[in-house]
C-alpha cells in the first residue's frame, strides 16, 4: 500500500491553515508521525490539540511545523482527493453497472469502478462489501465507520451473486449480522432488475432488511428501491429489461403495501421507492410526510419533494413582484420532472418583467425516453436546443456538471456548449441559487 502526500488544493481563508501559511499545491506528508491514508485519518489524526506536521511544499522543501490549537479545530485545508492511498476498486461485474453503460473515449475517471467504504462514510456513495479484507473490517469497527450505505440488491445468494457475479456476494446477510453486533449501521439500496430480483425476490430481501430495523440503533436504518437504469451503450448479452410503465405500477403497489406493515411493526415505513417509479408509472408522488426525515434523499427519494417543498419556502422571501430589467430565460431539466415543475415555472413567471420558459428533454445521448435532469448531457442540450429563442440564457443545474468543473458527462464543457448554443449558460446549484440568477 503506498500512501502519497496529501496534497492540498484550498487553503480557507481567515483558518489556522492560512494564518500558519499554507499554499494549494503543498503537501502533508505526516501528522504526528503517522501519514494519513485518507481523509478520515486526516480528521482523526487533526482533533488534537498539539500536531507535529510533516509537510513538503511547491518546490520539493520538507517543513516539520508545530501547531497547538482547540481540540477539534479544524485547520482549513482542501485536499486534492480524499483517498491518498488510492481507491479500493470493484471487483463485481454487475449487468446494470452504470460505468459499463458508457461509451469508450471519455475522460479516465468516468471508468473508475470504486467500491469504498471511505467514500461511503465520507460522502455516502454505495459499495457492495465483496471487496474488504479482514484489516479493512476491523478499521470499521475501531473507527466506528457507521453509518455506510450498501447496494444489496438481493439477499438471497444464489440471487446476489447472480446480479453482481461475484461468488463473495452471497454474504451479505452474515455481514449486516456483522454491523449488528457491533452496533453500526448501513443504509441499504435495492436496484430492482425485472425477471431477476423483482416480484417474490423483492418482498424477500425488504422482508430480510426490515428484520434488522430493531432496537435503539438499527443495523439497517433505511432502504431504497430503485429502479435500473439502462443505455443504448450497455452490453447487448447483460439479460437486462428495462423496467416498463406496467412493471413500474406493479412495483408500487407491491411496496406500498409492504411498507404500510413495515409502519405499523416499526413506527416508520423504512424502506422507500425512489422518485422515478411514480415518474415512470406516470402516478402521483407521495406526499412531504411520507418521506419522514429523507433518510435517502442522495438516491432520489423524495428529491422531488423536497425541491418543491425548498422552492416554496424560499420564493416567499426571495421572489420580488418585479424585476428592473425584463429578462427571458430557458430552464432546461430531464422530462422526468417536468409535470411536477409546471408550478414552479408559474410561479417565477409571477414575477413581473421574468419570464422563464422550461425546456424538458429526454436524453439522447444515453438513449432515455424519461431521463432525469442529472443524466443530461451537452450532446442533449445541442440535440434538442439548437437554433433555438433560449432567450438571454440557460438556467442550468449544476447536478448536470463534474463537480467542481463546467464539464458535463458526455466530456463537453460548459463553454463549448454556450458556444454553439449562441447563448449565455448560467449554473445554478439550489433554489436560493436559481431565484437569485432570474432575478438579480
Amino acid at each position: 500500500m503506498i500512501i502519497n502526500p496529501a496534497k492540498i488544493t484550498k487553503v480557507i481563508p481567515a483558518s489556522i491553515a492560512e494564518e500558519i501559511g499554507f499554499e494549494a499545491g503543498d503537501a502533508i506528508v505526516a501528522i504526528n508521525g503517522t501519514k494519513p491514508r485518507d481523509l478520515i485519518d486526516y480528521q482523526f489524526l487533526c482533533a488534537d490539540e498539539i500536531l507535529e506536521l510533516e509537510v513538503l511544499d511547491t518546490r520539493g522543501k520538507t517543513h516539520h511545523i508545530e501547531i497547538e490549537k482547540d481540540y477539534d479545530d479544524d485547520l482549513g485545508l482542501e485536499f486534492e482527493t480524499a483517498l491518498f492511498d488510492g481507491l479500493i476498486q470493484c471487483n463485481n461485474h454487475c449487468p446494470f453497472c452504470f460505468i459499463d453503460q458508457q461509451p469508450p473515449g471519455k475522460r479516465s475517471s468516468l471508468y473508475f469502478k470504486d467500491d469504498d467504504y471511505r467514500l461511503s462514510f465520507l460522502y455516502g456513495s454505495y459499495l457492495t462489501l465483496t471487496n474488504l479484507p479482514e484489516k479493512e473490517w476491523q478499521r470499521i469497527e475501531q473507527m466506528r465507520l457507521s453509518p455506510l450505505y450498501v447496494s444489496v440488491h438481493a439477499t438471497e445468494p444464489e440471487i446476489r451473486i447472480r446480479l453482481l457475479k461475484n461468488q463473495r456476494a452471497g454474504q451479505i446477510l452474515e455481514q449486516i449480522k456483522w454491523f449488528q453486533a457491533r452496533r453500526l449501521q448501513i443504509h441499504a439500496q435495492v436496484v430492482v432488475c425485472p425477471g431477476i430480483n423483482d416480484g417474490e425476490h423483492l418482498e424477500k430481501t425488504l422482508r430480510d432488511l426490515t428484520s434488522f430495523h430493531t432496537g435503539d440503533i438499527p443495523a439497517v436504518a433505511s432502504i431504497a428501491v430503485v429502479p435500473v437504469g439502462l443505455t443504448r451503450f450497455r452490453p447487448q448479452e447483460d439479460e437486462l429489461i428495462p423496467v416498463t410503465r406496467e412493471k413500474a405500477k406493479e412495483v408500487i403497489n407491491q411496496v406500498k403495501l409492504l411498507c404500510q406493515e413495515f409502519k405499523q411493526k416499526f413506527d416508520s415505513s423504512v424502506a422507500w421507492l425512489a422518485d422515478e417509479w411514480f415518474l415512470i408509472a406516470g402516478e402521483e408522488l407521495p406526499s412531504e410526510a411520507e418521506y419522514e426525515e429523507y433518510p435517502q434523499i442522495a438516491n432520489g427519494v423524495g428529491s422531488i419533494r423536497l425541491f418543491i417543498k425548498q422552492f416554496t419556502h424560499a420564493a416567499q422571501e426571495l421572489l420580488p413582484a418585479k424585476i428592473a430589467t425584463p429578462k427571458k430565460l430557458t430552464w432546461v431539466v430531464g422530462n422526468a420532472v417536468e409535470t411536477a415543475f409546471q408550478p414552479l415555472v408559474e410561479q417565477l413567471n409571477k414575477v413581473e418583467g421574468l419570464e422563464v420558459n422550461i425546456r424538458a428533454l429526454y436524453s439522447d445521448y444515453w438513449g432515455q425516453n424519461i431521463s432525469v435532469t442529472g443524466l443530461l448531457t451537452g450532446h442533449d442540450l445541442l440535440f434538442h436546443l439548437k437554433g433555438q429563442d433560449l432567450g438571454a440564457g440557460i438556467l442550468l443545474p449544476q447536478v448536470m456538471l463534474k463537480h467542481g468543473e463546467l464539464i458535463f458527462l458526455d466530456d463537453m464543457s460548459v463553454a463549448d456548449v454556450s458556444k454553439q448554443l449562441n447563448t449565455v449558460i448560467l449554473p445554478v446549484a439550489d433554489v436560493e441559487d436559481l431565484m437569485n440568477t432570474c432575478c438579480q
